[in-house]
């Protein structure tokens, strides 16, 4: 199986439906390996996206779907769900959309004298010398850019007492 190929396959047909493909993920076997799929409503704030019966409504769609392609084969297992509130920023448009958020960054090499991960204000991501940027205000109010393909993960930070 083409895991590339089905995950914009599957992002072409997540959209048709109307919501937005976050991210696919794949685990288990390759007897039997799982799909895990989040999905949002294109434009929403963390929190207030996609529903349990969105969820299930595109499952149900994807389940129709996958099971005409023969290179998934009959023993998949379908998972699909929200982002969740620390929602995953995987594409360049999750980094303009969520520009001014709070966020968390994992990346392959320390980020200065800060180490591997770090999080602070996002800022937005910008092209510099042929590479896209992302570009961090930290605590310390110092601004980091880190290159996009140095970035291992990067999230959305949720604080609780926000929510008052």
């Amino acid at each position: 199986m083409d895991f590339d190929a089905l995950g914009q396959e599957l992002e072409a047909e997540i959209e048709r439906l109307g919501f937005e493909f976050v991210d696919l993920e794949r685990g288990g076997s390759k007897t039997r390996p799982v799909l895990r799929i989040r999905i949002d409503k294109p434009g929403s704030e963390p929190g207030r996206g996609v529903t349990i019966e969105d969820c299930t409504m595109v499952s149900r769609a994807l389940e129709k779907y996958l099971e005409e392609r023969t290179s998934v084969g009959d023993r998949y297992v379908l998972e699909v769900s929200s982002p969740g509130i620390e929602r995953p920023l995987v594409r360049r448009r999750d980094f303009e959309r969520f520009s001014g958020k709070e966020i968390a960054v994992k990346t392959k090499t320390p980020v200065g004298a800060h180490g591997k991960r770090v999080e602070g204000v996002l800022l937005g991501i910008q092209d510099a010398e042929g590479r896209e940027q992302v570009r961090m205000e930290l605590p310390t109010r110092e601004i980091v850019e880190i290159p996009r393909e140095e970035i291992v993960r990067a999230n959305l930070v949720f604080r609780w007492e926000d929510e008052k």
